[in-house]
């Protein structure tokens, strides 16, 4: 903290050091003291004067984003007297703008006074101010339109918090405004200086911030000299690139806007009119442009979205944009079609969702093209030797293509679409690439076709299983996943099962690439055919012993021992418990040999020395073996647990220190653990006691959440309650000292999660001993300072254990009447504090998609005491709440504070509370 103020030297000297000394030392040294220096309070004055001596570019740089970052970040450090002189000091500097001065620095300071006039409540008319005070200045014109562009934009800043009620009031200001605005706008765009293409750019780019928050009426405005200007640039062919995009913005801008049906038609025509001016730069090979009438076009069909769906019998007028959005995607260049796809998504879900045939079929020449286009976009090069590279960005847009046909092929049917390809398939003079790519769409629609087909899907497996090795590599590799996507109609037709099977192995035995292709094909075809591929199991037990012998990586071997194991839940007793052995076997082997090899070095992740490699393969198999076993039989598996357990805490103890190999072994004990259940209690104990051990030494979320799977399936046992709550009370000591440091919460969010989800847990399965504890009392406490935590996950965790707990202490609580006594007293000591903490957290520290569940708990709260106690408790947390921002404007009115806690005493649901809070919360925000 910076007690004395430096002098304007010193800190210059401090911006020299930054930006020329060489020394790389220094320069951090320099950069740690002017963000020291920029917190303090003598940053205001400093910056000022930094400005107005004017030393060079940095200095004044430094000196305008120092002013910005202090007026969005400590505005609160000024008294409201010297607001007036700050924003004197600003409009001074603003007009010595010239035509030369950097526009890092022109920006930083339109910033700095755009916010402040938001920030200011004594400043009532700050546009008509500003365009008075410079607007007769022809140098000023570049920075005042920054200030009008940044004006709306800043709005609904997150650093700025406004809230909704100044929100409104500014909106206000800008209506009022709006008629000088755009008569300035106008005198703007007629400017002849030698600057004109950027006073021109800025000009509609100020516009179009303003047409985006609605404070230009556009009705009145139609014909306006802006408007014409716009289409004029999107018409012509000499526009610039920066100037075309603007004006592709400020179409945009407007289209997304609520316009009245008239005003639409008008609009829906010029851009329409603007389709010439597309080939145009199609011809000229112009694909920035081309890019912007794409983006204009799919805009204009998202603006006329429900008019399209709107009736059955007659097609809107709209459903034409579709054919513009067509002919983009017509485009040779695959990026061009990419800017599409989120209409046809949309478009799809909509029509399935409201399963109107007679609708849908409107549509569905338009999907018939798109499924024709994207035939050929996805298309690879004819010089294409191997296979795509994954990471390439062709691949990427495959894979969308991907995605986008699996949506909207219901729309023509699944059925059709196959057979369209697979015509395209026997047209004479088929060229390789084009074959691979209807077979590439046929693979995505497969999974959808009837199982029992029998005219085209015979053909075109008899056609994959004759492939020869003289076939294009891409051609068998697309094949091979086809096949893949068949299996629901392989399973129906199980005549084709062994020819499919050997195709497969021997593909999967390749070293040219076609291995991975045939693991995901052979995963799929075990999980779909699990019954009939039990005969297959000694080959498929051969499989899992050879899995590093393939050009796989770990992720498909996991994959096909995923398969595998589902086959093995069908087996018959004896002949699970020996295959499974066996399959274990293969990954635990290597695993002692690791934990034999001496002291741990360096893990390569993704290695066959990373313990994690085998853990995560033995995790496959043991979360997928899943067979029916009645609760009075011992379960087959139990036996191989017991033998492998020696080896895990072995593993446990070896790599304590590495977190992703502990988490990874947690997962394989909880999948153990779940699959016997409350058969595996013999190794409860000592599972526990280890797991407290390492927790203590190294605090891994993952025994936390183990934990937590133990309550879970152990809880209901008597006997093991007081154990699982010894676990607890150990975790507590660590736990709490890890959070009680400062930002220990912020920086510690699994262990919150984890934590809380354990507490729930026991709350759950066994909470009369949990309540009956002492423990409850510190982990209530701790769960009050967690209200405050902005992780996702972790905050759901402290809500769901507040509303675990609450329940106990509902009036309607007839299963465990104890309980209910003990939840009242914890509530009535702790319900202030509660609400206190959970409405300064929704205010001020949570997401808006997060109050849900803080609504949730005051439910839950206003069912556990009485409703004087919680109307009290609402009203203290709104009396500690603000009621000026530092601006000195309004932020929650008595009358919206008293609505409310009205509306929450009201409330019978959480779906109302929610909506209260997300309404209010907007009061701050």
């Amino acid at each position: 903290m910076m007690e004395v103020a430096p002098t304007t030297d010193l800190v210059y000297q401090g911006i020299c050091t930054l930006f020329h000394n060489t020394n790389p030392r220094e320069k951090e040294k320099a950069s740690k003291w002017l963000e020291e220096f920029q917190k303090s309070i003598f940053s205001w004055t400093i910056a000022d004067e930094l400005l107005q001596q004017k030393r060079d570019l940095h200095s004044c740089y430094f000196a305008a984003q120092t002013m910005r970052n202090k007026i969005q970040n400590s505005f609160n450090e000024l008294p409201p007297s010297s607001h007036e002189s700050l924003r004197d000091s600003l409009i001074t500097h603003i007009g010595q703008i010239t035509i030369d001065t950097d526009n890092i620095i022109v920006t930083q300071l339109c910033l700095a006074l755009a916010d402040l006039s938001l920030l200011m409540a004594s400043w009532k008319q700050p546009i008509l101010d500003l365009l008075d005070m410079l607007s007769p200045q022809p140098q000023s014109m570049w920075p005042l339109l920054e200030i009008l562009t940044l004006i709306p934009e800043e709005m609904d800043s997150r650093y700025l918090r406004l809230g909704a009620n100044r929100r409104e009031e500014v909106h206000l200001q800008l209506e009022a405004a709006a008629p000088k605005v755009m008569e300035y706008l106008c005198m703007c765009m007629h400017v002849s200086e030698t600057n004109q293409e950027k006073i021109l750019n800025s000009t509609l780019r100020c516009y179009s911030t303003w047409v985006a928050i609605h404070a230009i009426r556009l009705q009145q405005s139609a014909q306006n000299p802006l408007m014409q200007q716009v289409f004029k640039l999107l018409s012509m062919e000499n526009t610039s690139r920066k100037l075309h995009d603007t004006a592709t913005e400020c179409m945009c801008a407007l289209l997304s806007t609520s316009l009245d049906p008239q005003f639409k038609l008008q609009i829906f025509n010029c851009v329409c009119m603007l389709e010439p001016a597309y080939h145009t730069s199609v011809g000229t090979e112009d694909i920035d442009k081309t890019m912007n009438y794409c983006r204009i076009f799919t805009v204009l069909c998202e603006a006329f979205f429900f008019e399209m769906l709107q009736s059955d019998d007659m097609p809107h007028y709209s459903i034409k944009g579709l054919d513009l959005v067509l002919i983009c995607v017509g485009h040779f260049d695959y990026e061009v079609a990419e800017i599409t796809f989120n209409l046809w998504y949309s478009l799809s879900e909509e029509l399935f969702q409201r399963n109107n045939d007679k609708l849908t079929a409107h549509f569905k020449p338009h999907i018939e093209r798109l499924l024709g286009a994207l035939y050929r976009l996805a298309q690879m090069e004819s010089d294409q030797e191997g296979l795509l590279e994954e990471n390439d960005s062709f691949s990427d847009f495959r894979r969308k293509v991907s995605d986008l046909i699996k949506d909207v092929a219901f729309i023509v049917g699944s059925g059709a679409c196959f057979k369209q390809m697979f015509l395209l398939l026997q047209s004479p003079g088929t060229t390789w690439e084009s074959t691979e790519s209807a077979l590439f769409i046929m693979q995505n629609v497969a999974k959808n076709i009837i199982p029992d087909e029998n005219e085209i899907i015979p053909k075109v497996v008899e056609a994959i299983l004759n492939l020869t090795d003289k076939t294009h590599i891409a051609v068998r590799y697309t094949s091979i996943m086809l096949l893949g996507e068949l299996c629901d109609w392989i399973e129906n037709h199980p005549e084709t099962l062994q020819a499919v099977l050997d195709f497969l192995l021997c593909s999967l035995q390749q070293k040219n690439g076609l291995a991975a292709a045939a693991a995901i094909a052979l995963t799929s075809i075990c999980s779909s055919c699990r019954q009939k591929m039990t005969c297959h199991i000694v080959g498929l037990v051969n499989i899992a012993g050879s899995l590093d012998s393939f050009e796989i990586n770990n992720d498909l071997a996991i994959g096909l021992l995923k398969g595998i194991s589902l086959i093995l839940s069908r087996l018959p007793r004896n002949q699970l418990e020996t295959a499974m052995r066996e399959i274990i076997r293969f990954q635990l082997e290597p695993l002692a040999e690791l934990v034999k090899s001496g002291p741990v070095t360096v893990v390569c992740k993704g290695e066959r020395t990373d313990p994690a490699y085998w853990v995560d393969r033995a995790c496959a198999v043991i979360r997928h073996t899943n067979p029916d076993v009645s609760t009075d039989e011992i379960h087959p598996t139990l036996q191989i647990l017991n033998e492998a357990w020696p080896l895990i805490s072995q593993i446990m103890d070896k790599y304590q220190t590495d977190l992703r190999v502990m988490e990874r072994t947690c997962r394989l004990i909880r999948y153990g653990v779940r699959m016997v259940r409350k058969q595996a209690s013999l190794l409860v104990e000592p599972l526990i006691n280890q797991m407290v051990c390492l927790y203590t030494l190294h605090h891994h979320s993952c025994f936390l959440y183990l934990g937590s799977v133990f309550v879970d399936e152990f809880a209901k046992v008597d006997e093991c309650i007081n154990g699982l709550l010894a676990m607890l009370k150990a975790f507590i000591e660590p736990t709490f000292k890890m959070l009680q440091v400062e930002n220990g919460l912020k920086n510690n969010p699994d262990t919150v999660d984890d934590f809380f989800r354990l507490c729930s847990r026991f709350i759950d399965c066994c909470p009369l001993p949990f309540l009956q504890s002492a423990l409850v009392t510190p982990i209530f406490q701790c769960a009050l300072l967690a209200c405050t935590l902005d992780h996702r996950e972790a905050n759901s965790s402290v809500m769901k254990f507040f509303c675990n707990l609450l329940k106990w202490g509902r009036n309607n609580n007839y299963r465990l009447s104890e309980c209910k006594p003990l939840v009242v007293e914890i509530a009535q000591q702790n319900g202030e504090a509660l609400v206190m903490n959970l409405i300064h957290a929704s205010v001020f520290c949570l997401h808006s998609y997060m109050l849900p569940d803080v609504a949730e708990v005051l439910t839950e709260l206003k069912a556990v005491v009485t409703s004087e106690q919680m109307e009290s408790y609402l009203k203290m947390a709104l009396d500690a709440l603000p009621r000026k921002n530092s601006g000195g404007y309004v932020t929650a009115t008595q009358q919206q504070l008293d609505e409310f806690c009205n509306t929450v005493m009201r409330a019978t649901a959480p779906k109302s509370v929610t909506m209260a809070l997300k309404t209010f919360t907007r009061l701050f925000r």
